[in-house]
């Protein structure tokens, strides 16, 4: 990535909500940056590409979900925050309320649900939970 392009993605906040508890969906990535911590799901914005729907391909090349509807809850863009380059991230929030069965693949090497009080002990990758915190104010 030149240092002259800023490159869009998306991350998609998952809750699900079972017995008036809440999880979040996570992968943990398979490639760097930050190989093997956890992160939302997300990735790169195609060509011609509409933002929900690439929240949603990405979502479901990652972990197999698939979401009918998404909200866009804010963009996350300071510098840094990526260390291939300057890149703006929309995130997209979706409430679902059954635990899905999940699929890790393409750049996920697994996925989980975490419960939003018992997030994994270490930081999350990139500003994700940043993100997560501010998706939150939307349950």
């Amino acid at each position: 990535m030149s240092k002259n392009n800023i490159a869009v993605t998306v991350d998609s906040v998952i809750f699900c909500k079972t017995n008036n508890n809440f999880k979040v969906l996570l992968v943990q990535r398979k490639n760097e940056p930050y190989k093997d911590e956890w992160a939302l799901p997300g990735g790169f914005v195609e060509e011609n590409e509409d933002l929900e729907t690439a929240a949603k391909r990405e979502l479901k090349e990652e972990t197999g979900l698939s979401i009918e509807s998404m909200q866009q809850v804010q963009a996350f863009g300071k510098p840094n925050r990526d260390p291939r380059g300057h890149t703006i991230s929309i995130a997209f929030l979706s409430r679902i309320y059954s635990e899905e069965k999940l699929k890790a693949a393409d750049d996920a090497k697994d996925a989980k649900w975490f419960d939003l009080e018992k997030l994994p002990d270490m930081k999350l990758a990139f500003d994700h939970d940043e993100i997560i915190n501010v998706a939150q104010q939307f349950l």
